[in-house]
């Protein structure tokens, strides 16, 4: 009986694989060796679709921005309403994968979905009536935050020992312990409370015309 053949190698599979990889078991564990292994291939065969591992980080991080929905931005709702839905659909798709966000944090490069994104928050900014100097550090500082955010989880930053929050050293977090436990109401409501307050503090500028920065 004939073997059943393997999928041909493409830039999909390795994509596919990489990124269950580095969620798996992080930034490090992502090499051209233990890469190649998981898809059962030489490691030469790699290069024929990435010349180097950064090709294939840059492609998975692309990979998770095209994740993030952009449609607001597309003469739908006003700006504040379009940054509130782009940051939460950000959010969402860093969180999913919070391995790859400190190499995401660099920037968008090359990478075509994160240009992508990029444009649209500043086009969308522009278009709103924000000077371009404002939008390009309207888009900054959302990324900031969202990345920031997604890097880790604030809760789960308190061990749920009681014993280790002596009120005598530390007299207002006697219920510290508990935080873990609501990991998810605790840091998704952080996050939505700071992204509310970003887009106050925005409107405020944008309805008083506070335009005084030096321009970039």
């Amino acid at each position: 009986m004939a073997r059943p053949r393997k999928p041909l190698l493409n830039r999909e599979l390795i994509v596919a694989a990489a990124l269950t990889l580095v969620d798996a078991e992080g930034l490090q564990a992502l090499s051209t060796r233990r890469l190649a292994a998981v898809l059962g291939v030489s490691g030469p065969s790699l290069y024929n679709h990435f010349k180097v591992k950064d090709d294939i980080l840059d492609a998975v991080a692309d990979t998770v921005v095209s994740q993030v929905d952009l449609s607001m931005f597309q003469g739908g709702p006003d700006w504040r309403t379009a940054l509130l839905e782009w940051g939460r659909s950000y959010r969402a798709a860093l969180t999913a994968h919070p391995n790859i966000v400190p190499f995401l944090a660099q920037g968008p490069g090359r990478r075509p979905a994160g240009l992508r994104m990029a444009d649209a928050v500043f086009g969308g900014m522009v278009d709103a009536g924000w000077p371009p100097a404002h939008a390009t550090r309207i888009g900054a500082l959302m990324r900031y935050f969202v990345a920031g955010s997604a890097l880790g989880s604030f809760a789960r930053g308190f061990v749920d020992d009681a014993g280790a929050y002596d009120p005598a050293d530390y007299p207002h977090l006697g219920s510290a312990h508990l935080l873990a436990e609501h990991q998810q109401q605790v840091d998704e409501g952080a996050f939505e409370t700071g992204l509310r307050a970003l887009v106050d503090g925005l409107s405020i500028q944008y309805d008083d015309g506070g335009y005084d920065a030096p321009h970039v």
